[in-house]
């Protein structure tokens, strides 16, 4: 039972870490986008704001459950 539950963890946990890879490309494109673009939108901004703070959650979680990036080799 002990196996299945370790198991499920390290899932979720890998799900977890690629989240939070994909999120933080995401964030760091808006963030090009913001600092290339001429007339700089609100809307843009927000967005921007928005990916950066979706990051910072799914770091925080990654921080609460102890997940060592190194160990699933991202």
């Amino acid at each position: 039972m002990f196996k299945k539950k370790k198991k499920l963890r390290r899932e979720y946990d890998q799900q977890l870490i690629e989240l939070m890879d994909t999120t933080k490309k995401d964030w760091m494109i808006q963030s090009q986008l913001l600092k290339m673009s001429f007339e700089k939108s609100d809307d843009l901004q927000v967005l921007t704001q928005l990916a950066k703070a979706k990051y910072f959650f799914l770091f925080h979680e990654a921080k609460v459950r102890k997940i060592s990036i190194n160990k699933y080799g991202i």
